[in-house]
């Protein structure tokens, strides 16, 4: 099972090394508050997901569902100056 990355890790396809370009299918359950406007237009103006299951990742560069992984996201230089100043 896949799960979605978080400020610390990103996806990485371990077939061809891949780190920005994924197919993902999901299933969202969200909340939606919509506003009509006087002329019935209908916009969404809050949303929240109430449940998410990630059903599949795909690489979209060499097309493995199977060699999905998380790693950890590199900081870039700024975040590192950041961090050490700390």
């Amino acid at each position: 099972m896949v799960t979605l990355p978080t400020a610390d890790t990103r996806w990485r396809c371990s077939r061809c090394g891949n780190l920005t370009r994924f197919d993902v299918q999901r299933t969202t359950r969200v909340r939606e508050y919509w506003h009509a406007d006087l002329a019935g237009e209908p916009s969404v103006e809050e949303s929240t997901v109430l449940a998410e299951e990630i059903e599949s990742v795909q690489c979209r560069w060499c097309g493995a569902t199977d060699s999905i992984e998380l790693v950890p996201r590199v900081l870039d230089s700024d975040d590192a100056k950041d961090s050490a100043a700390t």
